[in-house]
């Protein structure tokens, strides 16, 4: 009986739930799914239950979003091997900015899928856009752009090993804006201290 309380304890401190789905997110794109190259777009599926909604019950909390961004994310990188290639390299990812645009709600059981696509890098992170989308009506509901900081290695040697990325695309206006505006924001910080 202990052991099942220990565990509950454990369940209920640690989010289990988002390292399981991670991994099974992950493993399905591998399986199930062939390689990508690193401009595909990639794609996951979900479905907004109770346990991703709003006090209202009534539709996916905003907080949720960010987390089944990650999850996209984690998708894109194991079909595309790009987290594995920057592994090699000593390096690592982690999260340097985002910014999402609701434009509408993703009402309670309702399925949508998350698209993402590279957009930009430079020799620091990669940018990608990510977007909701619902299923029955193929609107948008959200899009988000992230800026993926990758430690220890040059992210345009490691793309250059891709043939697909051999020329960097343009950087996208909206890309662009979004960049300076947190450029500004750094600014003022540095200010302030």
């Amino acid at each position: 009986m202990s052991l099942l309380v220990v565990l509950l304890i454990l369940y209920i401190i640690w989010d289990v739930n988002y390292f399981i789905r991670c991994v099974c997110t992950v493993l399905a794109g591998r399986l199930f799914q062939g390689k990508r190259k690193v401009t595909d777009t990639t794609t996951i599926y979900g479905l907004c239950t109770t346990q991703d909604v709003d006090i209202f019950l009534r539709h996916m909390n905003n907080a949720r979003y960010l987390r089944e961004l990650d999850f996209a994310r984690f998708h894109f990188y194991g079909l595309t091997n790009l987290y594995e290639l920057v592994r090699q390299r000593g390096g690592g990812a982690v999260q340097g900015a985002s910014s999402v645009r609701y434009r509408r709600t993703i009402p309670i059981f309702h399925p949508y899928k998350i698209t993402t696509k590279l957009v930009w890098w430079d020799d620091k992170a990669i940018y990608l856009e990510q977007q909701f989308i619902t299923l029955a009506d193929g609107f948008v509901r959200a899009v988000a752009l992230s800026k993926q900081c990758i430690t220890n290695c040059n992210v345009s040697d490691v793309l250059r090993t891709y043939p697909e990325a051999a020329k960097r695309p343009e950087m996208p206006d909206d890309l662009k804006l979004w960049l300076e505006a947190i450029e500004v924001s750094s600014q003022k910080l540095r200010k302030d201290k």
